[in-house]
């Protein structure tokens, strides 16, 4: 992947996921910091969606892809466009998922296509690909993502109270 575009969707895919995990270490977290960071990874997705750069490889698509619906996810900032924006990166998302081979990235697209979608058939296929790992010598990346999509799949709709007694 080209550097600069590759350096976009990691760094945006790390702020993005430091953004959704603020404060889950029991770490204290502050008004100020929060705004801040939100704005960094809008700023970071906004950037990244208007680079004419949208890679060359399907890995190259699918890391761009990953990073804007991790980015969009986790920022609650919005001028009106970010919808479009998902549903853009999503139209994107189903022809890249298609040509991906089964791996991580491909599990890591999944889970947040199916965060933005609750398609079964996404999580099918996500499940699958957890299947054939061997759960012995998965790596830590291999952890953090399948715990991210059971996280997903056990709580599709974090921000919602349900109420159990009705």
């Amino acid at each position: 992947m080209n550097t600069s575009l590759s350096e976009e969707a990691v760094t945006l895919q790390r702020a993005a996921y430091e953004l959704m995990y603020l404060g889950m270490d029991g770490s204290p977290v502050y008004s100020d910091d929060l705004s801040r960071r939100n704005g960094e990874v809008y700023r970071l997705a906004t950037a990244l969606y208007d680079s004419v750069a949208k890679g060359v490889t399907v890995e190259e698509q699918a890391n761009v892809c990953l990073a804007l619906l991790m980015g969009y996810s986790a920022s609650f900032i919005d001028h009106g466009e970010k919808q479009e924006h998902v549903q853009k990166v999503l139209d994107r998302c189903w022809d890249i998922l298609e040509a991906l081979p089964s791996s991580l990235l491909k599990l890591r697209l999944l889970t947040v296509c199916y965060g933005e979608v609750f398609d079964d058939s996404l999580a099918d296929e996500a499940r699958a690909i957890i299947a054939s790992w061997n759960p012995a010598s998965l790596t830590e990346e291999q952890r953090k993502a399948v715990e991210e999509f059971r996280n997903v799949t056990d709580n599709p709709y974090p921000w919602e109270y349900v109420d159990s007694d009705r």
